[in-house]
Parts: C-alpha cells; structure tokens; sequence
C-alpha cells in the first residue's frame, strides 16, 4: 500500500521534515510493498495562489489547470493521505492551505451542481494530520486551539469531501523542550497506517 505524505515547510532540514521522515520509515518497516511518497510542496515550488483558472474549474467550466490535476492524480495513486505540517497562527502554513484549495475542487473532492445536496467523493481516502505546535499542552488546552483546529480541519474540509480523518495529532515539546521524542511518535503512526487495512485483507 501506498502512502503520500504531504508537507509544508520551506527548510528541509527543519523538525517538520525530520517527522515526515520517521512516519515514512515506519510506512515502509510496516510490511512488505508498503511504500510512502513524499511532496514537498515549498520544494517543488507549488502556486497556492487561487486564480480565475481555478474559478472557472470550480464552476465547471473548464478542465483542471495542470499543476492541480498531477496533484489530484498522486492522490489517487494513493491509499492513505498524510499531511506534515507546523502550526501557523493556529492552523496550517498558508502553503499547504492553498494547496487544498486548489487541489481539493469542485467535481473531484466533491460534488456540488450548486442546485441540490453536495456529494462527498472522497470516502475511498484515510486521512492523517500530523500538526507541529511550539506552545506547550496546557496553552493550547487553555485556549482551545487544538479543538478549534480539528474543527476547521478536521471536520471543515475533510469531513466536507467525505475523507475519513484516521490521524489527528498535535506534537509538542515536552516540559524540558525536547522535541526528539515526538520522532518516535511519528515512526509509529506511520507503522500503523496501513495496519487495519491489512489485518482486514488477512481475515
């Protein structure tokens, strides 16, 4: 199975990578065949900038631009949607943001004839948030921040596309400011990313 972890942030050698790195170790340590793809979006340059392009692509009218549609099509060679993110004025990088507003469109996440119900199209695709916070547990706890997350994320755009969210984590420092234990962390959701689909193939 086949995993494409999605991240946001401009220097490869920050912590963000490092966990995207460990959860791809633990994809490929987690079976035979199981691989992992990773899209650096600051790296291969994507435009998060929302155009009249994509307007007349949400209303319709016209086919994919280009750069959405090779987006659209590794997400569709995959069995499991990962996104690598830090947080950002309490949500994700302005990046990974217009990434999902341009590739998550009208007529391929979603249905929408502006007429009737919209249709989720996105069930077929598990969902993982690996967010990563500088603030310690109780600020986020205190102001709510990470519920308020999930609600804009979690539910606001996956659960809109009918995209189950499997993984929604918040890795943060620990009381002394180590960071290195939430590798660990990372390593193991990514072992289990495919675990219950594959005890579901065995039965």
């Amino acid at each position: 199975m086949h995993a494409l972890i999605v991240v946001s942030h401009p220097d490869r050698e920050s912590f963000t990578h490092s966990v995207a790195a460990h959860l791809g170790e633990g994809v490929v340590l987690s079976g035979p065949g199981n691989s992992f793809e990773i899209a650096d979006l600051a790296a291969e340059g994507f435009d998060p900038r929302y155009t009249e392009a994509d307007i007349a692509y949400y209303l319709k009218q016209t086919q994919p631009p280009t750069d959405v549609a090779a987006e659209q099509a590794r997400i569709d060679r995959a069995d499991a949607l990962v996104l690598v993110y830090p947080v950002y004025w309490w949500s994700m990088p302005g990046l990974m943001k217009g990434w999902i507003d341009r590739v998550f469109a009208n007529g391929w996440a979603y249905d929408d004839d502006f007429k009737t119900r919209v249709v989720k199209k996105l069930q077929r695709l598990p969902i993982h948030l690996v967010a990563i916070g500088g603030a310690d547990l109780r600020t986020y706890a205190r102001h709510g921040y990470f519920g308020a997350m999930r609600t804009q994320i979690d539910h606001g755009i996956f659960d809109y596309c009918g995209a189950p969210v499997v993984t929604s984590e918040l890795l943060l420092p620990s009381e002394t400011g180590d960071m290195s234990p939430n590798l660990d962390t990372a390593r193991t959701i990514g072992s289990n990313l495919f675990r219950a689909s594959q005890r579901d193939q065995a039965a």
